[in-house]
């Protein structure tokens, strides 16, 4: 799938769509995605802040999704996993930058080469408008390759 095409589909998922969460990015290569959410009046919680849960959705997929499609049809790729703390409170438009790059992706196939599972954990920020973190979110993400060659093995 393209870029442009994911972040389509990913726009208009109920959930998001329906939240104010948009991804704003995704580079040609899925490397690295951008996704911002707005306060509004149906994701503000009790005291006029955005909601714990929308914080933690609008983090949710974005890294299985970019390793499935940096790694390909050879690869499991699933979440396994999340954490997140909440620093501050979250008001006006809030953005999470998601990156993967060349190390991690080495440590991956390493990781996976012969048919073992690679559980890593990749953490993304969540900023406001003035790039102050508002939550930091951990998510461990499970890999698998699905069939190792004969010489990966030993």
């Amino acid at each position: 799938m393209k870029p442009g095409l994911l972040k389509l589909r990913v726009n208009m998922y109920p959930p998001y769509w329906g939240t104010g969460i948009a991804v704003r990015e995704i580079s040609s290569d899925f490397r690295n995605i951008t996704v911002r959410m707005k306060l509004h009046w149906y994701n503000r919680n009790y005291f006029g802040n955005h909601f714990g849960g929308s914080l933690y959705a609008m983090t949710d997929p974005f890294y299985a999704l970019m390793l499935i499609h940096i790694l390909g049809a050879d690869y499991i790729v699933t979440d396994k996993a999340g954490a997140i703390e909440y620093v501050k409170p979250g008001k006006g438009t809030l953005t999470a930058r998601f990156a993967v790059d060349d190390a991690m992706l080495e440590d991956i196939r390493a990781g996976t080469k012969s048919g073992s599972c690679c559980f890593p954990q990749l953490t993304v920020e969540v900023t406001d408008e003035q790039q102050e973190v508002v939550a930091r979110v951990v998510k461990t993400i499970y890999v698998r390759k699905k069939n190792p060659t004969p010489q990966e093995d030993g």
